[in-house]
C-alpha cells in the first residue's frame, strides 16, 4: 500500500518505518491540506492526527484513497459522510491513554486547588505565601461529566483522594457505580452539587456547547471546571463570564474552542472568510491572559507509553485492513 503520514515527529517516522516497512511510505510534519494532498494523489491510505481537515475537497484531490486512520480517538475531524460516498474505511485508536489523559486532569485541578500556576510565576524569590492558601481535595465533590474509560480512571484517582464523586453519562451502569463507589445523577444537580466539574465527553452535534450560558448558570458558586476532552464542548464567552462573574473561581484547560488558530495566526490575516475564526482567536487570549486560569496546549494524551500506543495501533489498523478484516472501524 502506498500510505502518507502527516503530522509526525521523527521519533514517530522511524518507529512507522519499521513496523510498515513493507509499504511505501511517505511522511510530512505538516498536517493535511488541499495543497499537499496534490502530492499524494496515488495514496491508498492517510494517516493524520487532530489538526488535519480532513473535508470532502480533500477526499476528492485523492482519488485511490481506501483508508483514513486518525491517531486519536475524536474523528470530529474527518467529514464521515464525504468518506461513506466514496466507500473510505475510517479508522480511529479508541483506547489509548485512558490513565494518561485522567492524570493530567488531576494535574491541572492540583495546579488550582493548590495555587502552583501562581506560585511558579513568582519570580521575587521572597517565598512570600501571599495569595497562595489552596483548598483540599478530601471531603470535596467532583463531577465526572461522561463516565467512559476516561471518566471511569478520574473517578478511581478521585477516590484515592478522598473525594465524594458525582457522575452523568447517557449510559449509566449501576454495577460500576456500586463497585467505584459513586453516584450517577443528572448533569443539572451534578452542576449544583460538584465542587470540581470535570468533563470526558466526545464531542459531536449533541456535545457542542454542552457547557452554555444556561449551564453555568446551574454551576455552584466558586467551583472549578477543567476541559481535558475537546473545546468545543465549552461556550468560551459564556466561560469568560462565568469567570468574570465568580460563577466559577478556576478553570484548568487542555483543550480550547478553535485551538488550531492559536497555532496558526498568521493564515487568518486579510482572509475575510476567517472573521469569526478571528473572534474565537481573541476570545481565547482573553481567556488564557486570566490569572485563575491555568492552561495547557492540548497534551492531556502526550505521554512516552501513550504515544507508543497510538503508534501501535495504526499500525495494527493498517495490518487488518489489509488482511480483509478492519479493525477499529468507525
Amino acid at each position: 500500500m502506498r500510505i502518507a503520514f502527516f503530522e509526525v515527529k521523527d521519533w514517530e517516522e522511524e518507529y512507522l518505518k519499521k513496523r510498515l516497512g513493507s509499504h511505501l511510505l511517505k511522511f510530512s510534519s505538516e498536517k493535511l491540506s488541499l495543497e499537499n494532498a496534490q502530492q499524494i494523489k496515488d495514496s491508498d491510505a492517510v494517516s493524520v492526527f487532530i489538526y488535519s481537515k480532513i473535508d470532502e475537497q480533500i477526499i476528492l484531490e485523492i482519488p485511490n484513497l481506501k483508508l483514513i486512520t486518525t491517531r486519536s480517538t475524536g474523528f470530529d475531524h474527518i467529514n464521515m459522510e464525504a468518506c461513506r460516498k466514496q466507500g473510505i474505511t475510517v479508522c480511529n485508536v479508541p483506547s489509548y491513554g485512558e490513565n494518561t489523559v485522567a492524570e493530567h486532569t488531576f494535574a491541572l485541578i492540583l495546579s488550582l486547588s493548590r495555587r502552583l500556576f501562581i506560585a511558579c510565576r513568582r519570580f521575587d524569590h521572597s517565598f512570600s505565601i501571599e495569595g497562595l492558601m489552596g483548598f483540599d481535595l478530601k471531603g470535596k465533590t467532583i463531577g465526572v461529566v461522561g463516565a467512559g474509560q476516561i471518566g471511569l480512571h478520574v473517578i478511581r484517582i478521585a477516590k484515592g483522594f478522598g473525594m465524594n464523586v458525582l457522575a452523568y453519562d447517557a449510559r449509566p451502569n449501576k454495577i460500576l457505580s456500586e463497585v467505584l463507589g459513586f453516584e450517577y445523577t443528572s448533569i443539572e444537580d451534578l452542576l449544583a452539587r460538584s465542587d470540581v466539574i470535570t468533563l470526558h465527553v466526545p464531542y459531536n452535534k449533541y456535545t457542542h456547547h454542552l457547557m452554555d450560558r444556561d449551564k453555568f448558570k446551574l454551576v455552584k458558586k466558586g467551583a472549578i471546571l477543567i476541559n481535558t476532552a475537546r473545546g468545543s464542548i465549552v461556550d468560551t464567552e459564556a466561560l469568560i463570564e462565568a469567570l468574570d462573574q465568580k460563577i466559577l473561581s478556576g478553570a484548568g484547560l487542555d483543550v480550547f474552542e478553535g485551538e488550531e488558530l492559536i497555532k496558526e495566526e498568521k493564515q487568518l490575516v486579510h482572509d475575510p472568510k476567517n472573521i469569526e475564526d478571528l473572534a474565537n482567536l481573541v476570545k481565547n487570549h482573553i481567556l488564557l491572559s486570566k490569572d485563575n486560569v491555568v492552561f495547557t496546549p492540548h497534551i492531556a494524551f502526550y505521554s512516552k507509553e501513550a504515544m507508543e500506543r497510538i503508534l501501535e495501533t495504526t499500525v495494527e489498523n493498517v495490518a487488518a485492513f489489509v488482511s480483509g478484516n478492519p479493525q477499529n472501524v468507525i
